[in-house]
């Protein structure tokens, strides 16, 4: 759009279905680079992206030309069909219903791009469900318990 300018930066979260262990390490680069596919042909700028075992971080620089649900749902499920057709996990993959989507500011940039590239290390001392409950906090987000993930274990 002409004479339309932005700068927003969004780090989006989200899990695993039933927040399981299914992405094994060994295909990490791969879908990270997939994905990021996916963000680049949406028009908008990956600036980090990592995941773990049962959930991904992504920081992109967001533009005006699509909204977050409809940005988020393309991620998703193109996402989850590339899982399915290259066989990664036994049955069918699937991501969790949401997703947490937090804003920054240009000068926090550097620290949230560290923050996503060191998840493996970060999860060594808390659990996905301890630092989404802790985003939403930090943010000052209200939110409603039976809303939030489906947690599989009982914490």
């Amino acid at each position: 759009m002409a004479n339309t300018y932005s700068q927003v930066y969004l780090q989006f979260v989200f899990a695993v279905k039933g927040r399981q262990s299914l992405i094994n390490p060994k295909y990490n680069v791969e879908l990270q680079k997939y994905i990021t596919g996916i963000v680049q042909n949406r028009k908008q700028k990956m600036l980090a992206i990592n995941n773990v075992t049962d959930h991904l971080h992504m920081l992109v620089g967001f533009g005006t030309t699509i909204s977050m649900s409809d940005f988020m749902e393309e991620v998703k499920s193109i996402s989850s069909k590339f899982i399915n057709e290259k066989g990664w996990v036994h049955g069918k993959f699937e991501w969790q219903r949401g997703y947490g989507v937090f804003s920054y500011s240009r000068s926090q940039i550097d620290n949230v791009i560290h923050y996503i590239q060191n998840q493996q290390e970060h999860h060594k001392q808390k659990s996905f469900k301890e630092e989404y409950l802790e985003f939403l906090r930090k943010f000052e987000i209200e939110f409603d318990d039976r809303y939030l993930f489906e947690w599989i274990e009982n914490e």
